[in-house]
């Protein structure tokens, strides 16, 4: 079969193909530099970037290389204006570690650096319908979510790029087709038939008898990950606009938790999720949203363990900190040290675990001037802190209390000049030291060290 579409290439004329040696990606390989070509001799200046990823796990890793760089340069030389980059991982899965999900990461991370590397923001992946229809199945044993049931996308910007799957929509025997029609020699991963892989045991023990009782079951399952897809983005919406709103009743990292049980079960689910995923950079444990949905009613403080920090409960927010965040005693005592700020730009404070961040600002600073002389210290009880500028010292205790300012925003150290506090971290300036309006002025911030 020949003309299988690809996208047209990027405004960089670089357009990047993922390339094992297999079958569906030296299909795509071929099809996307004879398009190219018929590209260049209309005009354009299109080149292909051929990016293969040498994982190290099978015996025959160095042959594939050389297998693939052969038929690169042969192909170029037949005028195909093809180009082969290839890198090679240096680690290797731990005893622990799942060795498909090891290689997916590790070939995403090699692929995005070489085509960064190559100016390509489009990279093509030979996925086809079946490879969809497989995930979604997968997934679906798995018990996943509408995210898992949607499989993979016809195309996503990750990272600056765009990575495209042209042939998604497509069944595989076209692609068999077309390796047939044009002689294309193609490379047999012998880890294929290994059935300790999931994807291996689905091909090799289930597909066979599921497509002879079902033969319309690779476009129907393929169809109906299209529809996951709809109800993900629809999930998506709806948890944007309600972030939105939660926002308004909560600090600026915070989740109100009141306003978030407010809604439906299923919508406050779906916009705890989307947060979570904010958070973390990557979808929560369903187990934990399943526990925080059953825990938050009945909470008014609370820890729980998430991705590589915590989730906090206090005075109604959810919040979440980091590991390093997390891994610092709150209560510390350090000796007081004295510090000159009088300086714009980041002081730090490395026996803290942060900096002091010095701003200039039009309004609500302090003089530079009050910055030369001041004093670091550790909290010892009995402080005094005026908050407002009309208001009237009082215990720090209490304003931490009133503002609702949970403990492990407290940690840092107490700005003092003379024996007045002049800064504490969590509620900022003294008050009666913000400079008149008009007046050069800077701000002040303390700055946890994220490392």
């Amino acid at each position: 079969m020949v003309g299988l579409a690809t996208p047209r290439p990027a405004e960089s004329g670089l357009v990047a193909v993922a390339y094992s040696g297999g079958r569906d990606s030296t299909a795509l390989l071929h099809a996307t530099a004879l398009q190219a070509k018929s590209l260049n001799e209309a005009g354009a200046n299109v080149q292909v970037l051929a990016l293969h990823v040498h994982h190290g796990l099978s015996a025959y890793a160095d042959d594939w290389l050389k297998a693939c760089q052969q038929q690169c340069e042969s192909w170029s030389a037949a005028g195909l204006p093809v180009r082969f980059l290839s890198t090679k991982l240096a680690d290797s899965p731990t005893a622990a570690q799942s060795i498909e999900a090891w290689a997916r990461e590790q070939r995403y991370a090699a692929l995005t650096a070489m085509a960064k590397q190559a100016g390509a923001d489009l990279v093509l992946l030979a996925h086809h319908q079946r490879d969809q229809a497989e995930t979604l199945l997968l997934q679906a044993l798995r018990g996943a979510g509408v995210a898992g049931l949607a499989a993979m996308p016809s195309q996503q910007w990750r990272d600056g790029i765009c990575w495209a799957r042209p042939w998604l929509n497509r069944p595989r025997e076209a692609i068999e087709s077309y390796v047939l029609a044009h002689g294309l020699a193609h490379l047999e991963d012998d880890s294929n038939s290994d059935p300790r892989f999931a994807r291996n045991r689905l091909r090799l023990s289930v597909w066979p008898a599921l497509a002879q009782a079902f033969p319309q079951a690779q476009t129907s399952l393929a169809q109906a990950a299209t529809w996951a897809q709809q109800a993900l983005a629809l999930q998506q919406e709806i948890a944007s606009a309600d972030l939105v709103a939660l926002a308004s009743l909560a600090s600026e990292t915070g989740l109100a938790v009141e306003g978030l049980l407010a809604l439906s079960p299923a919508r406050a689910s779906n916009a705890l999720r989307a947060w979570l995923a904010a958070q973390l950079g990557r979808p929560a444990a369903a187990s934990l949203v399943q526990r925080l949905m059953l825990e938050l009613p009945e909470s008014s403080t609370g820890t729980w363990h998430c991705g590589d920090g915590e989730l906090r409960l206090y005075r109604g927010s959810l919040q979440w900190l980091a590991k390093a965040d997390t891994d610092l005693s709150f209560d510390r005592i350090l000796q007081p040290k004295a510090i000159d700020l009088s300086r714009v730009g980041v002081h730090p404070a490395p026996e803290w675990g942060g900096a002091w961040l010095v701003e200039r600002v039009g309004s609500g600073g302090i003089e530079l001037s009050q910055l030369t002389q001041l004093t670091q210290r550790a909290r010892s009880g009995g402080e005094q802190f005026q908050l407002k500028p009309k208001g009237v010292l009082r215990s720090l205790k209490k304003v931490y209390q009133e503002q609702a300012v949970p403990a492990w925003c407290r940690r840092g150290p107490l700005l003092f000049l003379g024996e007045v506090l002049l800064f504490v971290p969590g509620l900022g300036l003294n008050a009666r030291y913000r400079a008149a309006d008009g007046l050069p002025q800077v701000s002040l911030a303390w700055r946890v060290d994220p490392g």
